[in-house]
């Protein structure tokens, strides 16, 4: 996000979609874990500062543009209840923000038809577009929470697209658990994304790979 300093007005609306991604993701992992028996009725869904935040994830959108909520660990999702179940928790954050983020594109190219979403991708908008303020708010909006969901759907500890592959296996394997060893416990997870934040210092690796994920969202809106 700091890309986006020359912008201060689409820099705000970035952060905002970050701190946003972080109270979404929070509020449909327990509304979902409620709802399917994986976690007691009474425990409340509000957002909770030591238990949502990532400090590693917020110092990647600092530097790569967007980060990540607190990985939740496959420990605390009961499996025996269900593969699916437990899958849907960790999907649940991840595409509540890709939709969310979706209708506000949807609603920028609605409410400003000339625009240039057919030329522009995800990581224009994370480096910060120089439009007017309305269109740059409602797009650094959308465009935020939209790689939010993206980057969290990466399957590899700590985001929570490595528990939608942990429990889409059948019987996780030495590989698999070896992955959480050095991944997971050792921070190799962490390490990896902070790289991508940081190399090459031109333009993170990172807003590449968002931007090749999130063009199919945005392009057909241009």
């Amino acid at each position: 996000m700091l890309f986006a300093l020359g912008t201060p007005v689409a820099f705000a609306a970035l952060v905002v979609s970050f701190l946003l991604g972080l109270v979404l993701r929070a509020v449909a992992v327990r509304l979902t874990a409620r709802g399917l028996g994986l976690a007691e009725r009474r425990e409340s869904i509000a957002p909770r500062l030591r238990e949502d935040v990532d400090p590693f994830g917020a110092v990647a959108a600092a530097l790569g543009g967007m980060g990540w909520g607190k990985a939740i660990s496959v420990d605390e999702i009961p499996r025996h209840r269900g593969r699916g179940r437990a899958a849907a928790v960790f999907l649940a954050g991840p595409l509540t923000c890709i939709i969310v983020g979706e209708i506000l594109i949807v609603a920028y190219a609605l409410a400003f038809p000339d625009n240039y979403l057919s030329i522009i991708g995800p990581a224009d908008v994370l480096l910060g577009i120089n439009l007017p303020y309305g269109e740059q708010i409602l797009l650094s909006l959308g465009g935020g929470l939209l790689c939010f969901g993206l980057l969290a759907l990466i399957p590899i500890p700590p985001l929570d697209g490595f528990g939608v592959l942990y429990y889409a296996l059948r019987r996780p394997g030495a590989g698999i658990q070896w992955m959480r060893l050095w991944f997971e416990d050792k921070n190799i997870g962490v390490l990896i994304l902070l790289i991508c934040c940081l190399f090459p210092l031109g333009y993170p690796l990172l807003l590449s790979i968002l931007n090749a994920l999130g063009l199919v969202f945005i392009r057909p809106w241009g």
